[in-house]
């Protein structure tokens, strides 16, 4: 999935880079993102009310909802698609007040999501579901950092190059989602 009009963007991601797309632009994102679906958000808010450190340093980072199939030889990963992000609504918007600048899921997010990422400098990308072998190709390196335990919903470090997204929610209140309204 490549495009002539995608826009690169390098990460960890600073407030102004993901303030410079728009909902609808194509994006690949290259550099470190993390994984992390419902039990691991949960963990980690819980750690962040209980005045704990997390396991990861959120500010400026990106976490893929996602719960990857185990790799296969010579591969880093196995299928790596998105999973519903509306799952982790109720976490989202305290990670993005410590600073997370994106994540990556497919689906739409709740008004508090759409909120958070206006207040606090954010972008909500959506990778195309389905599509999760494509998508392993361009992860170079993955190594679970935090609850291993948890198996495929375990937090992993990726490194991923040219990987391809939309942003689906920018940090203006745009939508890219079909018969949704911007925030105002």
């Amino acid at each position: 999935m490549t495009s002539v009009n995608a826009i690169d963007l390098t990460l960890p991601l600073t407030e102004e880079a993901a303030c410079s797309v728009r909902a609808g632009d194509v994006v690949h994102l290259t550099g470190p993102l993390y994984t992390a679906r419902d039990a691991a958000h949960q963990r980690l808010v819980a750690l962040i009310e209980a005045g704990e450190e997390l396991p990861i340093e959120i500010a400026g980072q990106v976490i893929y909802y996602c719960g990857p199939t185990p790799a296969p030889p010579g591969r880093p990963i196995g299928s790596a698609g998105p999973t519903t992000s509306y799952r982790m609504d109720d976490f989202a918007p305290e990670l993005h007040r410590l600073g997370l600048r994106g994540t990556i899921g497919k689906g739409n997010r709740s008004a508090h999501v759409r909120q958070a990422l206006r207040r606090y400098g954010g972008v909500y990308f959506v990778a195309v579901g389905g599509a999760g072998a494509l998508l392993a190709e361009h992860i170079t390196v993955a190594e679970v950092v935090a609850y291993p335990e948890l198996g495929p919903e375990a937090i992993r470090r990726l490194e991923v190059e040219q990987f391809p997204v939309i942003v689906g929610y920018d940090c203006r209140g745009g939508t890219a989602f079909v018969g949704e309204k911007p925030l105002t």
